[in-house]
C-alpha cells in the first residue's frame, strides 16, 4: 500500500528512477535520515552492498547512500513515508547510475577544472558546479581545494539535468584519486633521470615549431607543475602533457616528445609525486592527444 498525494520531493524521486538513477531522500542541511535503532552503530552489519557487506534488509531508509533505490514501490512505501514528509532534498547513488561526479565547490575549482578536465555535462550547484561523467570510479574528497570525487559509495545531492552532452569518464578524473600524499618525505625523493633531460632542436629535427615557442610552452608547464606542492602535481603534469602534446600532432616529426614528457616527470617528481604516478600521468597526457612519448 502507498500513501496518497506524494509530496514534490517524491514525485522528483519517481522521476528519477524512471531513467534508472538510484535515489534517496535527504534531510534539511543535506544529510541522509540516520539508521534505525536496529542499525544504530552498524549493529545490523549493514547492507549487503556496502564495503563491509552485512544481512541489513531493512525496509527503512538506512545507511545513508547504500539505501538510494530505482524500486517505486520501495519509494512510495510506508516505511518511507516519514523521511519523504520530513525531507529537505533529493539524494542520488551516482555510482549505482554509473556516473562520476566532481563535485567543485567554489569558483576556483571550476576555473581549475575549465583548464584540467575535458568538458561533460555541467550542472549549476549552489556554491559551485557539478561535472558529469559516464563511468563509475572510486570516491575521494578533497582532491585538491574545493574539488570531490563523488561515485561508488556516495551521495550527491540531485540539483537538476544540467547541460551539454555527457563525457565518457576520463583518466585526468581517475589521476585526481591517486594518492600522492602516500610519496616518501622529499629529501629522498630521486629524481626519474641521474641527469636531466633537457629539450633542444637537435632532438627534435622534424618539429614545425620554433625552439621558442617550444621552449616557452615548456617553461610555463613545467612551472604549474612545480607549483603544486602540497598536492594536485600528478594531475597538472597530465595537463601539461596534454597540452604540449597537442601543439605537434601536425609535425611530421621528430619532435623530441620524449624528452618534453623526461622533463614533465622530473618537475613532478622533484614536488613529491611518486614516480610510477608521474610516468603514468603523462603517458595519459600524450595518449590524450593521439601521441606517444617517444615521438
Amino acid at each position: 500500500m502507498t500513501y496518497s498525494a506524494p509530496p514534490a520531493l517524491l514525485s522528483l524521486a519517481l522521476n528519477l528512477v524512471e531513467a534508472h538513477v538510484p535515489v534517496l531522500p535527504l534531510r534539511k542541511g543535506k544529510l541522509p535520515f540516520g539508521n534505525c535503532a536496529a542499525c544504530t552503530g552498524s549493529a545490523c552489519g549493514d547492507r549487503p552492498h556496502m564495503k563491509a557487506a552485512g544481512p541489513c534488509q531493512c525496509p527503512a531508509p538506512c545507511h545513508g547512500w547504500a539505501a538510494a533505490t530505482t524500486s517505486r514501490e520501495v519509494l512510495a512505501s510506508p516505511a518511507w513515508a516519514a523521511a519523504w514528509r520530513q525531507a529537505g532534498a533529493v539524494a542520488y547513488h551516482p555510482g549505482g547510475a554509473q556516473l562520476t561526479v566532481v563535485d567543485l565547490d567554489n569558483a576556483n575549482a571550476v576555473a581549475w577544472a575549465r583548464l584540467n578536465l575535458p568538458p561533460t555535462k555541467t550542472v549549476a550547484t549552489m556554491r559551485g558546479e557539478h561535472w558529469i561523467y559516464q563511468g563509475a570510479m572510486a570516491s575521494a574528497n578533497r582532491v585538491r581545494p574545493g574539488v570531490d570525487i563523488k561515485s561508488r559509495m556516495q551521495y550527491t545531492r540531485w540539483y537538476g539535468r544540467g547541460t551539454g552532452p555527457i563525457t565518457v569518464l576520463p583518466d585526468a578524473v581517475r589521476a585526481l584519486t591517486a594518492r600522492e600524499e602516500a610519496t616518501p618525505p622529499r629529501a629522498r625523493v630521486a629524481s626519474s633521470s641521474g641527469g636531466r633531460a633537457t629539450w633542444d632542436r637537435s632532438v627534435a629535427t622534424g618539429c614545425r615549431h620554433t625552439e621558442t615557442f617550444v621552449r616557452t610552452g615548456l617553461d610555463r608547464g613545467l612551472a604549474k607543475v612545480a607549483a603544486c606542492r602540497e598536492q594536485g602535481a600528478g594531475s597538472q603534469a597530465y595537463g601539461v602533457a596534454r597540452f604540449l602534446a597537442a601543439q605537434h600532432t601536425a609535425c611530421p616529426g621528430p619532435c623530441g616528445l620524449g624528452t618534453l614528457a623526461q622533463q614533465i616527470i622530473d618537475a613532478a617528481v622533484s614536488v613529491g609525486v611518486p614516480q610510477a604516478y608521474a610516468e603514468r600521468a603523462v603517458t595519459n597526457g600524450f595518449a590524450s592527444a593521439g601521441l606517444v612519448r617517444a615521438s
